[in-house]
């Protein structure tokens, strides 16, 4: 089931990535990175805020905010850049870190931009997962099918907002 949510969450177009050096952030701005297994969307970039969804509750993200290390739950993360432009991004898990010098590193284990993820497919993989939570015949299918069923809710949810 985790195979057949990756596959879905990877069947995104492909895009060339080009690498460049940002230049160092200035007192009271936000360097931001954030990286997949699939993608770097941000590396080293400037940011205005981030918003981010943990288990311990979603929050937002600000020049000089506290240090924190926390664990992503599946849900979209929200970057609003300096020019004020937002970009949602969908992540399946993955960890947060801010640092004292307001650098901000996400590291996820899969992440989609929200305008590639499929209504349609979300729900299929939704359906299935919840199916095969059903028919689990041990604890650690079960296991795994809940977390399926998780994250399919959650991108069904993030693509019917």
């Amino acid at each position: 089931m985790a195979f057949a949510l990756r596959s879905m969450l990877r069947n995104v177009a492909k895009k060339i990535q080009v690498r460049g050096y940002a230049e160092a952030p200035k007192e009271g701005e936000m360097a931001f990175t954030f990286a997949a297994g699939n993608k770097v969307f941000y590396d080293k970039q400037v940011v205005k805020q981030i918003d981010v969804p943990s288990f311990s509750g979603a929050f937002g993200i600000l020049p000089k905010h506290v240090p924190t290390l926390a664990v992503l739950k599946p849900g979209v993360v929200t970057v609003t850049e300096n020019d004020g432009k937002q970009s949602k991004i969908f992540v399946s898990s993955g960890t947060i870190t801010v640092n004292d010098d307001s650098s901000v590193q996400v590291l996820a284990e899969e992440a989609h931009p929200l305008e590639n993820l499929d209504r349609g497919a979300a729900q299929e993989a939704l359906s299935k997962a919840q199916s095969e939570f059903n028919s689990a015949a041990n604890e650690q299918a079960k296991a795994e099918a809940a977390i399926a069923v998780e994250v399919a809710e959650e991108i069904v949810k993030a693509v019917s907002a």
